[in-house]
């Protein structure tokens, strides 16, 4: 865990789209990920973030950034049933 501010924020970092089982993801750099909740009139605003995929090793950042985008994606719909 990176940060942790309770009802305010939690950030987090890892090795995006780290799924080769024969690849050390361990020396490459690490995205950071955000999730931001703010009060707003009627209920909390949820703001997501990752960022540091500039500093991905260019032969896997577009398949990293593809996939990441991709699992936000479906996670986002999760997080909407759940609080729904």
């Amino acid at each position: 865990m990176k940060e942790l501010k309770p009802e305010t924020l939690f950030s987090f970092t890892w090795h995006p789209y780290a799924i080769d089982p024969n690849v050390d993801y361990s020396n490459e750099p690490q995205t950071v990920i955000e999730f931001r909740l703010s009060e707003v009139n009627g209920g909390t605003l949820l703001v997501i973030t990752e960022c540091g995929f500039d500093k991905i090793p260019a032969d896997r950042r577009a398949e990293a950034f593809r996939m990441d985008e991709k699992g936000w994606a479906a996670q986002l719909k999760n997080i909407e049933k759940h609080v729904s």
